[in-house]
């Protein structure tokens, strides 16, 4: 499970923000640092994470490819 955990991104990633109503796709750097907030539920393979201060929405298996776990609690989402 993937929830709760953090993660450093080793590429950019696509994930999905909505603005003004509307889902649109957005690059997260590689670099950044994710924490997933949600998911993925039983069949679902999207994961909400905490991104710069707002929830988006990305693959697990992109999470899982291209994310280091941060496992010290130190580090910021």
């Amino acid at each position: 499970m993937l929830a709760g955990k953090r993660f450093k991104l080793s590429a950019p990633t696509l994930a999905l923000d909505t603005v003004d109503g509307k889902r649109i796709a957005v690059n997260v750097p590689g670099g950044d640092i994710i924490k997933v907030v949600s998911g993925p539920r039983h069949g679902d393979r999207m994961v909400d994470v905490l991104w710069e201060g707002r929830i988006v929405v990305m693959f697990a298996d992109d999470v899982d490819v291209r994310g280091i776990e941060i496992r010290d609690q130190s580090a910021t989402a």
